[in-house]
């Protein structure tokens, strides 16, 4: 058979009766689940909206934080203070991600000359994962200064991001050192059995699949030092958190915080919608046998 008759062949097939319906079902099941979705969705949140528009304070908790005048107001205050968490976000995520990298190989560093990295490497993770990060923000960047080292700068900014990533970097080492562990003991073995010494071997064998493994958790670490970062403002950082506060003392009215909260969550979910398709992508090529 030619290549003219199999593209013939192509062109005539028709699909069957039976394929044809049930298609037609699946189609019509969707139409009504996205129906029935919408519905149920719209009816709640009427309910919803009534319960609040019917309350007895609700005119006046409008005027207190849905004030269309203050709003105004402070949304270019607070999207210039915003322009401050975006830049914390990425300095403090690069080297959080690097410094928990570190943290979580010298935790798992084997043989008895390692022991006291691995047990400075274990006291660090176990005191700041445990440490609350507002505490953490205060003995920084007010103990700091306090010291009045040479040197040492004041910059509350800085300062505040040193908080943030002494803590987030013991969370990020633990995702990291416990995707190490999901390596297999045989990846090691196979490694240094072809030659490879213990330390190309964590670095060509182990760190690569780990690293793979470990994307979704580190993506949502991400997401919690973005909303984290307007815990600067405690230090007087003028962020976008500091920038509502000033505009809520001065005139009395607290929407510029609700602005602020909302430009936030429009940040976080496009970033928490992106791990969660890396999260079903990877899940996918594991029930499909594929490379994690």
């Amino acid at each position: 058979m030619t290549v003219r008759d199999d593209a013939a062949q192509v062109d005539t097939y028709q699909p069957s009766a039976r394929r044809i319906e049930r298609e037609l079902y699946r189609r019509a099941r969707s139409r009504r689940a996205l129906v029935v979705g919408s519905v149920s969705t719209l009816a709640t949140a009427g309910v919803l909206i009534g319960l609040i528009v019917s309350s007895p304070g609700w005119q006046r908790t409008r005027e207190t934080f849905l004030n269309g005048h203050y709003a105004r107001l402070a949304l270019p205050d607070v999207l210039q203070g915003l322009w401050l968490n975006l830049r914390l976000m990425v300095v403090c995520g690069a080297v959080v991600l690097v410094a928990g990298l570190l943290l979580a190989v010298a935790r798992t560093l084997r043989g008895p000359v390692f022991f006291p990295l691995r047990a400075l490497a274990t006291a660090y993770v176990d005191f700041f994962r445990g440490l609350p990060l507002i505490i953490c923000l205060l003995a920084v960047v007010f103990g700091v200064p306090a010291l009045r080292l040479s040197g040492v700068t004041n910059d509350p900014v800085l300062l505040g991001g040193l908080a943030l990533c002494l803590t987030y970097t013991a969370y990020v080492a633990e995702v990291f050192r416990a995707g190490i562990e999901t390596v297999h003991p045989s990846q090691r073995a196979a490694a240094r059995s072809l030659g490879l010494s213990s330390a190309q071997t964590m670095r060509y064998v182990v760190l690569p699949q780990a690293v793979r493994r470990v994307v979704p958790p580190l993506l949502n670490d991400l997401v919690s030092l973005q909303k984290d970062t307007g815990l600067v403002s405690i230090a007087g950082a003028v962020d976008a958190v500091y920038a509502a506060q000033i505009i809520a003392s001065r005139d009395f009215n607290y929407t510029p915080y609700v602005v602020a909260g909302l430009i936030f969550v429009a940040l976080t979910i496009p970033m928490t919608r992106f791990t969660d398709w890396v999260t079903a992508r990877m899940n996918r090529r594991q029930s499909q046998g594929g490379v994690v």
